[in-house]
């Protein structure tokens, strides 16, 4: 890890309060933004500004959650928090006399399209098509849109993140409630309103073969660092585990883990209504996201946790 201040916008989420933790534990200052409970808030305008110049990294990691439903309201402000929090930077660093040398941005490896024939890497990868597609697109969109031509930046094209929080809590409930197998996809009807918005899920990978592409928060975490000694990575970088499973593995080794012997098959026509019953879309588990850091691993990055049991066993003794 290197010295200097660092700016993180989005700091009040799971990895933004990971990361202020450990880059404070090193010694670097931190000057936070969010909506609430930070140093600045987005409306900062001048505060923004002020933390920029002279910073040596800049992280941004704000943006509306995509685990609710896929509302008018919601798809809105999915797009507007991630647009307008990464136009402030970029506004920020454009005003900067000292800018800084590394802006390191969210994305997410939903940008791909529903893979189950090959994996997606930074050269061949497809991008894919719909609602979380275009979300995805536009937030890399505003992060390389100004010209900014001392300060490099990559978009972290994020699978999902293993640690203490985020999507370890629920499933640690489900499976000990027996309700932690395999998330099979299957038929079910979609409205043409649905489909017009790009929110429509259609029938993919059968049983539970869809692909589950996954990160540990340390690797990620290791991943800044990695990138402000390495000064000649720029761009889309996948953050992704090197080691894919598909979802019935994922689940197995969650219930194994956990030392919960059993997990019957969750159907589609379950997952559904579920979904509708605690707000939130099942595009997030039946997607097959098929992704491999190939950027990371030929620019000699090494992970700590490339398989996946070892990352549940670290994060569930953590939390």
């Amino acid at each position: 890890m290197t010295d200097g201040r660092v700016v993180l916008g989005g700091s009040t989420g799971f990895m933004g309060r990971v990361l202020q933790e450990r880059y404070r534990s090193a010694g670097r200052e931190v000057v936070t933004i969010s909506r609430r409970g930070a140093d600045l808030s987005w409306d900062d305008s001048v505060g923004i500004a002020e933390a920029v110049d002279g910073a040596s990294l800049v992280v941004g990691l704000a943006g509306k959650s995509v685990n609710c439903r896929y509302t008018p309201e919601n798809r809105a402000e999915i797009f507007r928090s991630r647009e307008a929090t990464t136009a402030a930077l970029s506004a920020a660093i454009a005003s900067a006399s000292a800018p800084p040398a590394l802006w390191v941005n969210s994305s997410t490896a939903t940008i791909y399209r529903h893979a189950e024939d090959r994996p997606m890497t930074e050269s061949t990868g497809e991008l894919g098509t719909g609602f979380s597609v275009d979300v995805a697109k536009s937030w890399e969109r505003e992060l390389f849109a100004a010209p900014l031509p001392a300060t490099r930046r990559i978009a972290l094209r994020t699978a999902i993140v293993i640690g203490d929080g985020g999507v370890l809590g629920p499933l640690r409930t489900l499976a000990r409630l027996g309700l932690g197998g395999a998330q099979h996809d299957g038929r079910w009807p979609v409205s043409a309103a649905r489909r017009a918005d790009g929110t429509a899920h259609d029938f993919g990978a059968p049983r539970g073969t869809q692909r589950f592409s996954w990160v540990h928060i340390d690797d990620v975490a290791r991943m800044l660092d990695f990138f402000e000694s390495t000064p000649w990575l720029h761009g889309p970088i996948n953050a992704a585990a090197p080691h894919p499973v598909d979802n019935r593995t994922f689940m197995a080794t969650v219930r194994n883990v956990l030392g919960v012997p059993l997990g019957p098959p969750m159907p589609r026509w379950m997952l559904e209504l579920g979904a509708i019953g605690i707000r939130t879309e099942t595009e997030l588990i039946l997607k097959s996201r098929w992704v491999l850091p190939e950027t990371l691993l030929s620019a000699g990055f090494s992970f700590h946790y490339p398989e996946l049991e070892p990352a549940l066993r670290d994060a569930f003794a953590r939390a």
